[in-house]
């Protein structure tokens, strides 16, 4: 808990105090966003806006969970050295499409196959080094492994969950505070369940200074248990990290998090989803980005095969900016819809516990 508690706190005051020195700096190089012209017109006034901001959220919790795991003696678990991996990796990619869009001065970064071949490679060795070195399960899960076992096809799932999840918390992206308030309520989420997770693991027998998997009692899985205290500081380290940015892209923001920061974030809750046997449980506990992604999803079949519009534009968000609701009434009612479904998803985790330990 120690751990936790530092990584969230320490990640929550770099971010707090680092992303104005952030915002000064992109300022300086006219790092600004860029607003597509066919947007909703109230967003021009945002055009020039500190984009990238994400880098701040990346460095406060790198820094964040390597104190943290440094000073408790966790840093050298694989899953969450994996995670973490992951986070910087895609956030590594979106930081590529932020600048090159501010260096060509368009709304358009890297091509769609440049950047699901960067989401591949990291997925691909996420997905390697999961299964290899974290010896994480194979199989599908919900809330604890499925019978069904992807096998050699696991790399593969493992790249279409992390493209999802970066992709629909990009999506999200679109008004002041939105993704980031959002995705806080999802890794607050993800504390508790990997926290949760470690608590209820038994009383491991160790011989050799290995733990035998046939004497192992706990009521998670040993692939679940091993990296779980290392995934809630890491999830703790990215909250925190998302908190203080969010004080300065509240609206109106000061700067925005771009693809740097919403790909990041995607990719490490994706990350502990799979690591936590949780992967299905993330459809509900990330409901809005799921809300928001099929939106599109909608809006784009429609218009192709009726070509009639659904929406008055999509991502959702933008349908109720067009129909007259103020930015920051939408932001609070989507976070109550996010903050439900994350609430629905605990609920749903805390049942089966019930039902796993005491068959109530």
């Amino acid at each position: 808990m120690r751990a936790i508690l530092l990584a969230s706190a320490l990640s929550l005051t770099l971010s707090l105090v680092g992303t104005p020195l952030i915002i000064r700096f992109f300022r300086d190089r006219g790092f600004g966003q860029l607003v597509r012209a066919d947007g909703p017109q109230s967003h021009q006034v945002k055009r020039g806006t500190p984009t990238m901001g994400g880098v701040a959220i990346i460095i406060a919790a790198v820094v964040g969970y390597g104190v943290a795991t440094v000073v408790f003696g966790i840093a050298l678990s694989p899953g969450g050295l994996l995670a973490m991996g992951v986070f910087a990796g895609m956030g590594l990619v979106g930081f590529m499409d932020d600048y090159i869009k501010l260096r060509r001065r368009r709304n358009l970064g890297l091509s769609a196959r440049a950047k699901f071949i960067g989401q591949a490679v990291v997925a691909i060795i996420f997905a390697f080094g999961a299964q290899y070195v974290a010896e994480t399960s194979t199989r599908l899960s919900f809330i604890g492994a499925t019978a069904f076992d992807f096998g050699p096809f696991f790399p593969l799932f493992c790249f279409l969950i992390l493209a999802a999840a970066s992709n629909a918390v990009n999506l999200t992206d679109g008004l002041d505070g939105l993704a980031g308030g959002t995705s806080a309520l999802v890794f607050a989420a993800y504390v508790i369940i990997a926290y949760w997770i470690f608590r209820q693991g038994g009383d491991p027998t160790f011989v050799n200074g290995e733990i035998v998997p046939e004497l192992y009692d706990g009521v998670y899985s040993l692939e679940a248990w091993l990296p779980s205290l290392a995934l809630a500081t890491a999830a703790a380290a990215a909250g925190g990290a998302v908190l203080g940015f969010l004080w300065w892209n509240a609206p109106p923001a000061k700067i925005f998090m771009g693809d740097t920061g919403s790909l990041a974030i995607g990719g490490l809750l994706a990350a502990l989803a799979v690591l936590t046997e949780t992967q299905l449980l993330l459809v509900i506990l990330g409901g809005l980005f799921v809300v928001i992604t099929l939106s599109v999803i909608i809006q784009v079949a429609s218009f192709r095969l009726f070509h009639r519009r659904v929406f008055k534009m999509a991502p959702l968000q933008h349908h109720f900016e067009l129909s007259g609701w103020h930015e920051t009434t939408i932001i609070v009612r989507f976070w109550i819809i996010g903050g439900l479904s994350t609430a629905f998803g605990l609920g749903l985790f805390y049942a089966d516990y019930l039902t796993s330990a005491t068959g109530l």
